[in-house]
């Protein structure tokens, strides 16, 4: 059996609580599932859905730009994408897209309202739309207290319906108003979450309703035990909300030419307990350089964004950044990942060629299905 087919997925779609019949097999050591049947969500079909959480333990793995980058990827291979940003910190994916004006306004509307039944407004309008197309969910400095007021609800519910906190949905609230209230699987080709990196409610929210992770990593020299780790995680996570979980992928990422960076990336490419379908190398400025063109790693080179210093200070503007094969082939490797994601462990059909259109430096076209980039020269 082909690597490719050798992923840890235990994924049941986002409907797998009432629908599972999957064929299982052990492979080295380690849990294997493929998908047999076709989900439903209320007779919607999901099988072809996109559903992922983007999540690492340790930070300085790429985890928000890597999400905002597959959200992209996806949204240009034709995949309507929605974007749910889950982390309070500062430095988050709706800082890096530009959205969520009224973040710090504690009497805004906001998706911690939405999931604790309590909304100030309709859920559509929590939504706004990036310049690349992608739609986005911003976070809130009330996530930051999600776990506090998710206290005071079970507290008032438990008690005005008899019933015990152990016996209280508490990870399930996400799931209900993605899928149950609000339908969204009618409304998107692909949903994927950048979730706060504690394990707590929200984080548990975020994985019990997408069910999927795609897991960045970064260099270390023990690849091993980080191997473990993963499998060990996932264990953990099942165990606590009691459902199934499957990895995706892994993602090294942020990977350099040392030769402990190669052998942590030979330790995962050779393994068959996960899918590694890409190397994310070392690429700091163009990943720096999305926060200043407030977008993806495919706009920071097609608009070509640069940061320099300019009469004594630091300054980031269009038009300014040299082409670098290594940044497109960074997008190649990018643009793939999302293809993985959305053939391998989703079975939908993308696009698999990327238009790249260059400032002042014409076109060049990315196709999944052969080797080489083809350039065409501005007229």
């Amino acid at each position: 059996m082909q690597k490719n087919y050798n992923r840890y997925l235990l994924q049941m779609s986002i409907a797998d609580v009432y629908y599972r019949h999957p064929s299982q097999m052990t492979i080295t050591g380690m849990r294997h599932k493929r998908l047999t049947q076709i989900y439903a969500i209320g007779g919607v079909s999901t099988s072809c859905m996109i559903t992922a959480v983007v999540y690492s333990e340790s930070g300085g793995t790429y985890k928000t730009t890597m999400t905002a980058n597959i959200a992209v990827a996806l949204e240009r291979m034709g995949k309507n994408t929605l974007v749910l940003d889950l982390d309070p910190q500062e430095g988050n994916l709706t800082s890096l897209f530009d959205v969520g004006e009224h973040r710090s306004d504690p009497e805004a509307d906001n998706l911690v309202k939405h999931i604790l039944d309590m909304p100030d407004g309709d859920f559509d309008d929590l939504i706004e739309t990036t310049a690349e197309g992608v739609d986005v969910i911003p976070s809130h400095d009330m996530l930051g207290d999600f776990t506090s007021n998710l206290e005071q609800k079970i507290a008032y519910e438990t008690g005005m319906q008899n019933m015990s906190r152990e016996e209280y949905p508490r990870f399930e609230l996400l799931y209900e108003l993605l899928w149950d209230t609000q339908n969204l699987q009618e409304e998107y080709d692909a949903i994927l979450i950048d979730p706060n990196a504690r394990a707590e409610d929200l984080l548990y929210n975020a994985i019990y309703a997408l069910r999927t992770l795609v897991a960045p990593v970064k260099p270390a020299g023990k690849g091993n035990l980080s191997l473990d780790g993963l499998d060990e995680l996932v264990g953990n996570m099942e165990r606590e909300l009691d459902i199934e979980i499957g990895l995706s992928c892994v993602v090294p990422s942020g990977v350099g030419q040392t030769n402990a960076h190669k052998q942590y990336q030979q330790q995962f490419e050779n393994t068959e307990a996960f899918a590694t379908p890409v190397t994310i190398s070392d690429r700091e400025s163009l990943m720096d350089a999305m926060w200043e063109a407030r977008g993806s790693a495919f706009k920071v080179v097609e608009e070509r964004w640069k940061t320099f210093e300019s009469d004594g200070e630091m300054v980031s503007e269009p038009g300014r950044r040299r082409i670098r094969d290594r940044e497109v082939e960074t997008l190649r490797r990018l643009y793939t990942l999302a293809s993985f994601v959305a053939t391998e462990t989703f079975d939908t059909d993308v696009d698999p060629v990327l238009e790249l259109e260059i400032r002042d430096h014409g076109t060049r076209t990315i196709d999944l299905t052969e080797d080489d980039l083809t350039e065409a020269k501005t007229v």
